[in-house]
């Protein structure tokens, strides 16, 4: 059965008191200056100007030369036919309580020659896969503990990379995305059921 196969994974502040002081006369110091001026010439002013104009020529090269690397995702045979902000979580047995999974873009991604289609969701920032598995066609989404942005499912699922028997839940921000979930769950579960039956 496709659902039970493994796939790709695809500072603190310290404050110091100053005392103010006088701003020094600068027509004073200007006057005295010019003075000084007037009685050594007005060539040094030129030379200042010309020493002012000059630009660094200097030429700096990186020490390493870092290469381009290429990142592979395991996602790039398959197009995103629908995605949707959420928090998922997964149903710990042992301690009888739900344990959040992440939060990021849960997503239908189709395969674009198989045309198998998987759930996947990364977590956001590190984009570490926390729900990675095919749609199953058996699978029914209930309301979990009555809320109606909700659902929690059973599912053969491989985000740690080996198979894994486990209920999980995910939540949406509102009703309406958690109800448009729904609609393309039980869209993609119509669309798996028809490729299974065409192999058969």
């Amino acid at each position: 059965m496709a659902d039970d196969k493994e796939f790709p994974a695809g500072a603190g502040s310290e404050v110091v008191e100053t005392k103010e002081e006088k701003a020094p006369d600068t027509a004073a110091l200007g006057g005295a200056a010019a003075a000084e001026a007037g009685k050594d010439g007005g060539d040094d002013g030129e030379d200042a100007g010309a020493a002012d104009e000059e630009e660094c020529a200097a030429d700096f090269k990186p020490v390493v030369q870092l290469e381009e690397q290429e990142t592979v995702t395991g996602e790039e045979d398959e197009t995103v036919e629908w995605k949707m902000r959420a928090k998922l979580f997964r149903f710990n047995t042992e301690s009888q309580e739900w344990k959040e999974r992440g939060t990021g873009d849960v997503r239908f991604l189709k395969h674009k020659e198989t045309g198998k289609i998987r759930l996947l969701m990364r977590r956001e920032k590190t984009l570490k896969i926390c729900l990675n598995h095919y749609v199953n066609t058996t699978a029914e989404l209930q309301e979990n503990f009555g809320s109606d942005r909700s659902w929690m499912w059973n599912a053969i699922d491989y985000a740690e990379g080996e198979r894994d028997e486990c209920v999980l839940a995910i939540r949406f921000a509102n009703s309406e995305n958690a109800a448009e979930f729904k609609k393309q769950f039980e869209f993609y579960q119509a669309e798996m059921k028809k490729l299974l039956e065409a192999k058969d």
